[in-house]
């Protein structure tokens, strides 16, 4: 799992910082045609944001229960992405030709997230078929008034990220920017994995148990930010998604950084009376 881990986060570094430079730049590319840069640019600024949690998860976590808060959500990409791709497999430029930078881009987009996406179903049925080994207690529980957040937000992922992958057609009119149907349905597999993540931690009821995927949540939300606000020219701004979307972001970062805080203070020796 950690070397998965470490993988994806090697290939997350230098795929999605090449998406989302070349968004800023105002350019179209990806592994299919986009009517605008900003979708190509948001995939690229959540690799970028998660890798930092995968490094962690090779570097920090002990256990398996430290990591799959994040290795869960990270499986919900590989496999959702390699999906989709599949599906709207037309769209890509190895099947409608043009230049040979994205034809090349869109072939090794396809190969490389079929082998991490059977690498990660590998390693998660090996992770969940070997014996459990004990778990200790909560180390910091999850203060009671940030669980009803922390369900409603992780609930709002959930939700729009399950429409945009099951009705693309239909929820991509509430995406404030230009988008077609792989963009949208790729949006949805991040949107779903951000619900995933956050309902997990929920369940965990542990901080020191997200450690990783306190790494990444942060990040994660201040990346697609600098994209947006280098974009933002694309966005419909007065509609009510864009206000949503810009509140659930901000429900990532305050997630995030408070959890790391509240972690800290957990884990800080006390003071001896």
């Amino acid at each position: 799992m950690a070397m998965l881990a470490t993988a994806v986060a090697v290939v997350s570094v230098l795929v999605g910082g090449l998406l989302a430079a070349v968004a800023l730049t105002g350019h179209v590319f990806g592994a299919w045609s986009s009517p605008e840069s900003l979708t190509p640019g948001l995939i690229g600024a959540a690799m970028l944001g998660t890798a930092p949690g995968l490094f962690a998860v090779a570097t920090r976590a002990r256990a398996w229960h430290e990591a799959r808060t994040l290795v869960h959500p990270l499986a919900v990409v590989l496999v959702g992405l390699f999906t989709v791709s599949l599906l709207n497999a037309g769209h890509l430029y190895i099947a409608r030709g043009g230049s040979i930078v994205p034809v090349l881009f869109s072939l090794g987009w396809l190969f490389v997230l079929g082998v991490l996406c059977v690498c990660a179903l590998i390693a998660l049925a090996w992770q969940h078929f070997t014996p459990a080994q004990p778990i200790g207690p909560r180390v910091a529980p999850l203060p009671g008034w940030s669980k009803p957040a922390l369900a409603v937000l992780g609930s709002a992922w959930l939700g729009i990220g399950t429409g945009l992958l099951a009705r693309p057609g239909f929820w991509a009119d509430f995406v404030p920017w230009s988008v077609n149907r792989p963009d949208a349905q790729a949006l949805g597999v991040w949107a779903l994995a951000l619900g995933v993540g956050v309902l997990g931690a929920l369940a965990e009821d542990d901080l020191g148990r997200t450690g990783s995927a306190l790494i990444a949540l942060p990040v994660t939300a201040v990346t697609p930010t600098v994209v947006l606000v280098f974009r933002a020219a694309a966005v419909d701004w007065s509609s009510g998604p864009a206000l949503c979307l810009v509140a659930m972001i901000a429900g990532l970062l305050l997630a995030g950084a408070s959890g790391r805080v509240l972690l800290t203070k957990s884990l800080a020796p006390q003071p001896r009376h």
